[in-house]
């Protein structure tokens, strides 16, 4: 087994970047269980935190790569190794080298587009406010209620652009004070981070953060779980405090208040999917259902794996950026428990499972049977 140094020096290396709790491990084996990669082909959590634990790591292996930091390991174990964040130190320790295997050397170019441009998508930062071109959307000021953070797949994703302008549309209609910082936004930094680029994730943290400050930012609205969950609980690390709130809690908080009036029926079964950053991560598992129960005709089904065992679709952890050959994508397994439920809709909070559902289809021959749609999409059409 190739090591990078020998095995001591990479266990004090493995310490120092966050993986100090793999030596809480006493291999019970409960993260490979329920690890959904265990459902396509053989990957082993167990093995890659007990190499961590005592150096041995293959720091060029594409199994560290592998995670999709979905939860569902740490959810269930009963050591609290924290397999999420031992897993970024080893990422970290690979990037800070330079060692990429072949399905993650996008990651590299993402990276100068992150540093440039402030997107991943290698998008000029000037057009990231486009989505929003005669849709009468303002620029934020101190004075407004809300900031509208659309993320980075709304801004400039073709598919995601629609789920930005629908929320956008609900916000009106409910008479929301609200703004866009438009070019002014970076990349929230989450998944870079998860990549193992700590040094970028602050960057673009201090840079988003110095900018919400200026603006007079309070409260900020996000349409994708990653920005949700990293201005919530990672940017407090930098000693600010924002108030930030996901679409799906916001809708639910208008429709109580009265401010969304939801006046059309919606004649469809529908099937929620429980994004990983807004579920496990964060608790967030009442309000989507909620909200779709708030719309009359509308026939609400759950898939076999739900809320808190929600199936990944695969795109966390740096992943939606990395090749996934076609026969070991989550999402596939996502779409077939969504048919099996017999629903129209597949309905979801979350531009990475927006995006592998919609990639997941085009694979299937009954593609044209189900559609993906943002919550913020179905109120729209109920509302309109």
């Amino acid at each position: 087994m190739e090591n990078l140094a020998d095995y001591k020096e990479i266990a004090e290396i493995i310490i120092e970047k966050g993986g100090n709790t793999f030596k809480l491990c006493y291999q019970c084996g409960k993260c490979d269980v329920v690890c959904p990669w265990n459902q396509l082909r053989h990957f082993s959590m167990r093995k890659i935190v007990r190499e961590g634990a005592f150096g041995l790591s293959q720091i060029e292996s594409e199994d560290i790569w592998r995670c999709t930091t979905c939860g569902k390991c740490t959810m269930n174990c009963p050591r609290d190794v924290k397999h999420i964040q031992s897993g970024m130190a080893l990422r970290r320790i690979a990037t800070e080298n330079g060692i990429f295997p072949a399905s993650a050397g996008s990651v590299r170019s993402i990276r100068s587009s992150l540093m440039g441009e402030g997107n991943p998508f290698f998008k000029e930062r000037d057009k990231r406010a486009d989505w929003a071109k005669g849709l009468s959307v303002l620029e934020f000021s101190g004075e407004m209620e809300i900031l509208y953070y659309p993320g980075c797949y709304l801004s400039y994703d073709p598919r995601l652009k629609k789920v930005a302008a629908a929320t956008s549309y609900i916000l009106k209609k409910a008479e929301v004070n609200f703004g866009i910082l438009g070019s002014k936004e970076s990349c929230c930094g989450e998944s870079i981070r998860k990549t193992g680029d700590e040094e970028l994730f602050r960057h673009l943290a201090k840079e988003n953060i110095k900018t919400f400050i200026d603006n007079g930012v309070k409260k900020i609205l996000v349409s994708s779980p990653h920005c949700y969950h990293t201005f919530k609980n990672e940017y407090p690390e930098f000693m600010v405090h924002f108030e930030v709130v996901h679409i799906v809690q916001y809708l639910l908080e208008l429709i109580i208040k009265g401010r969304l009036q939801i006046n059309k029926e919606y004649q469809k079964k529908v099937t929620y999917h429980d994004p990983c950053y807004l579920g496990r991560h964060n608790g967030v598992y009442d309000e989507p259902r909620k909200v779709l129960r708030n719309i009359s005709g509308l026939e609400l089904v759950e898939m076999s794996d739900s809320m808190e065992e929600s199936l990944c679709c695969g795109g966390g952890g740096g992943r939606i950026w990395m090749d996934t050959p076609k026969d070991e994508r989550f999402s596939n397994l996502r779409l077939e428990q969504a048919v099996k439920t017999g629903a129209e809709v597949l309905a979801t909070s979350c531009p990475y499972c927006i995006t592998n559902f919609e990639d997941g289809l085009l694979s299937r021959k009954d593609g044209e049977a189900l559609k993906i749609k943002d919550i913020t999409e179905i109120i729209k059409e109920a509302i309109e």
